[in-house]
This record gives structure tokens, sequence and C-alpha cells, in this order.
């Protein structure tokens, strides 16, 4: 388990997936220590990634591009089929969340959800 002020990282084992909750706003190194982590619990049980963005999320361009270059091609390789974005009901972040998607398409599934239950 990882835990930061920014994020919280575990896995799930009910629903086999590594769950990032992202608490507020970080860049750079406390943006990517995270999902670094993430990494290789994906790596570990061949799971996919859900991060619940409710509660802060946005990126730096320097951070979003790190994410399509690094880890999302990282992810696919370590065993990642989906990822998985738990939204609030307005959908607060649909920009940033579909420039994430858009940027990595061709590599991975994405899918909104309202809560880790829906995976059940």
């Amino acid at each position: 388990m990882y835990l930061s002020e920014y994020c919280d990282v575990k896995y799930e084992e009910t629903y086999n997936v590594v769950f990032v909750k992202w608490k507020k706003f970080c860049c750079k190194e406390d943006y990517r220590k995270p999902l670094e982590y993430a990494l290789e619990i994906i790596e570990k049980y061949k799971c996919d990634y859900v991060a619940d963005t409710r509660d802060g999320f946005e990126n730096i361009e320097e951070d979003t591009k790190w994410v399509a270059d690094y880890f999302m091609p990282k992810a696919v390789e370590k065993g990642c089929r989906c990822i998985y974005f738990i939204i609030d009901e307005d959908n607060s972040l649909k920009e940033e969340l579909e420039g994430q998607a858009q940027d990595s398409a061709d590599l991975i599934a994405f899918k909104y959800i309202y809560g880790l239950e829906e995976l059940g």
C-alpha cells in the first residue's frame, strides 16, 4: 500500500484492480511516485487500473505527457487491459480524462464508472 497526502494506492483483491484514490492536486514526483507503485501492483497481479478522480486529479501538461509516453505503455506491458476512471455525477474532469483516453486509446480500453462496486 502507498499512502501520501496526495494519493493512496492499494490492490483490491475483490475486483483484481489497483485502486488509486487521488486526494488533491499534485504534480511531478508527487504525481508520478504513486503511479510507479501502481505499475508494480499491475505487474504482480496482472490487474486493471482504477483511478478515483472525484477529489482531485488535474494534471500539468508535463505529467499528462508522461502518462501517455511512459505510464500507459508500461501498464499495458505489465498486464493492464483497462483503465477505469471513477467520476462524479457532473464528470467535472471530463476534458482532462478524455484527453488522457484519447492519447492512449490505441493501447488500452477506458471506461468511466461512478463507484468501485460497478466492477463486481
